[in-house]
């Protein structure tokens, strides 16, 4: 169990109540995917409307777009989520990853989650996704290989209330 934040242990979570729906999940993880496609998109534009009749400059600016844009998907997914538990996606949803011992995210852990969790829930045509829609938890095929569990940041006023 990790302490709070005042060194306080954390008592058992319980995460059918902080449950992420699976609607905010799916809205959170849109807009993860509208920021790095985003960068994409920019960079092909940029390549297009420099790209002479050599192609050098153009060919040169989307190279520079992947890379970027494979970075953007990085900080994002693995080092936000390692640092704060959250994509830029569940940051805007307000929800978060905790993994379901209650230690904090480790990078290992993230890496694992999302760049092979999710091919292998792509893999299955989409279906892992669904799983969250289903189980108690709410947790995804790429969860349960992690060991995490997709929370609201805090109760939501009708679980505070009972």
């Amino acid at each position: 169990m990790r302490a709070g934040s005042r060194g306080v242990p954390r008592g058992p979570v319980n995460f059918e109540r902080l449950r992420a729906p699976f609607s905010l999940r799916c809205g959170a993880l849109l807009i993860d995917y509208i920021i790095v496609v985003g960068v994409l998109a920019l960079a092909t534009l940029l390549a297009r409307v420099t790209g002479d009749g050599g192609r050098r400059a153009g060919s040169f600016i989307l190279f520079v777009g992947y890379i970027t844009t494979a970075g953007v998907a990085f900080v994002n997914f693995v080092l936000l989520a390692n640092l704060s538990g959250r994509t830029l996606g569940k940051w805007i949803a307000g929800l978060r990853i905790e993994r379901r011992d209650g230690e904090p995210l480790s990078v290992g852990r993230a890496l694992l989650r999302h760049l092979v969790g999710y091919p292998v829930t792509l893999l299955t045509f989409g279906l892992g996704f669904l799983f969250a829609a289903f189980d108690t938890q709410g947790r995804a095929l790429h969860d349960w290989l992690a060991g995490t569990v997709v929370v609201r940041s805090r109760a939501s006023r009708s679980t505070n209330l009972r």
